[in-house]
C-alpha cells in the first residue's frame, strides 16, 4: 500500500527538486543558515511537488497507457484508483502549502503556487497535449524550486532570484528535448506534440545546442553579479562547456541519435546537480541587490 502512494508522487523528481531547493536556499543564506526554516522549506516544497506529480498522474492516465515508460504506473494499471491518487495529491498539497505559508515568506509561497498552477493546470491539462510550446511552459514550473528556496530566505524576488528562474528554465529545455528524442516512439504513440515529434529531430538538435549555449551564458551571471565566486565559475564553465560539446556531437555522421540523446540527458542532471552544490558552498557574503521586485 505504501509503495503505490509513494510511486504516484514520482520520488525521482522530488529528489531532483530537493537539490535545487537546497541550492537556492543556501545561496541566499550565505552561511547564516536557519535550520528550521530550511527544513520547513525543503519538506513543504517537496510535498507541493509530490502533490503536483500525483495529480498529474491522474490527468495523464489516458496518455500514460500508450507509453512504454509510463504504462506500469499505478494509476494506469488500476492498482490505485484515480480518486485515491487525487485525494492523496490534494492532501499533500494542503500540508505542503500549509508549511510554506506558516514558516516561509510570501514570495516563496507565491512562486510555489505559481509553479503548481503552471504544472497542474496550464501544462498538464492543456499545453502538454496540444502545443509544441508545452515544454517551454512546463520549464517555468520546473525552474521554481530554487527560486522558492532563495525567496524563503530573502523574502523578495531580486536579481539573484531572477537569474535562478531564467537559468533553471533554460536548463529544462535541452533536458526535456533529449528525453523526447530517446523516448520518441512513446511520445509519438501518445500523440504528444513535443518538438522532436511535431517538427523533427533535426530541429530539436538545433534547439538543444542553442538552449545550452544561452544557458551557459546566463549561468555566468551569478559570479559576474557577485552572488558566487571563482569556484562556481570554474564548475559552471567546465560542466556547461562539456554539455555543449556533447550536444554538438549530435551532428556527427551516422551517429546513434538515441544513444546521443541519452548521454545529453544524463549529463544535464550531472550539470545542474554540480551547479546547485557549487552555488550552495561558493556564495559571496555581500551580494549587490541590482533588482528588487516585491
Amino acid at each position: 500500500m505504501f509503495r503505490r502512494y509513494l510511486s504516484v508522487t514520482k520520488p525521482g523528481i522530488i529528489m531532483g527538486n530537493l537539490i535545487s531547493v537546497a541550492g537556492g536556499f543556501l545561496l541566499a543564506s550565505r552561511g547564516d543558515i536557519d535550520p528550521w526554516l530550511m527544513i520547513a522549506t525543503l519538506i513543504g516544497l517537496s510535498l507541493v511537488v509530490a502533490s503536483g506529480c500525483a495529480i498529474n498522474n491522474v490527468i495523464d492516465r489516458d496518455i500514460d497507457v500508450a507509453m512504454a515508460r509510463t504504462r506500469t504506473r499505478v494509476t494506469v494499471t488500476g492498482e490505485m484508483s484515480a480518486f485515491a491518487a487525487l485525494s492523496h495529491g490534494i492532501l499533500l498539497g494542503v500540508i505542503g502549502f500549509g508549511l510554506l505559508i506558516a514558516f516561509t515568506t510570501q514570495a516563496a509561497v507565491f512562486f510555489a503556487a505559481f509553479g503548481y498552477v503552471i504544472y497542474v493546470g496550464v501544462y498538464s491539462l492543456y499545453m502538454k497535449r496540444n502545443s509544441v510550446y508545452g515544454t517551454f511552459v512546463g520549464s517555468l514550473s520546473g525552474a521554481v524550486p530554487p527560486v522558492v528556496g532563495y525567496c524563503a530566505v530573502t523574502g523578495q524576488f531580486d536579481m539573484g532570484a531572477l537569474i535562478l528562474l531564467v537559468m533553471f528554465s533554460l536548463w529544462q529545455m535541452p533536458h526535456s528535448y533529449a528525453i523526447a528524442i530517446f523516448r520518441f516512439k512513446d511520445y509519438q504513440a501518445a500523440g504528444i506534440p513535443v518538438l522532436p515529434v511535431a517538427q523533427g529531430i533535426d530541429k530539436a538538435k538545433r534547439h538543444i545546442v542553442l538552449y545550452i549555449a544561452v544557458y551557459a551564458l546566463v549561468v555566468m551571471l551569478l559570479p559576474i553579479s557577485g552572488y558566487t565566486g571563482a569556484a562556481f565559475m570554474a564548475v559552471a564553465c567546465i560542466t556547461s562547456f562539456w554539455w555543449l560539446l556533447m550536444a554538438l556531437r549530435g551532428y556527427r555522421r551516422n551517429i546513434d541519435v538515441t544513444s546521443w540523446a541519452r548521454k545529453v540527458f544524463a549529463f544535464s542532471i550531472i550539470n545542474i546537480t554540480a551547479l546547485s552544490i557549487a552555488m550552495a558552498v561558493d556564495y559571496h557574503s555581500v551580494v549587490p541587490q541590482l533588482l528588487t521586485l516585491t
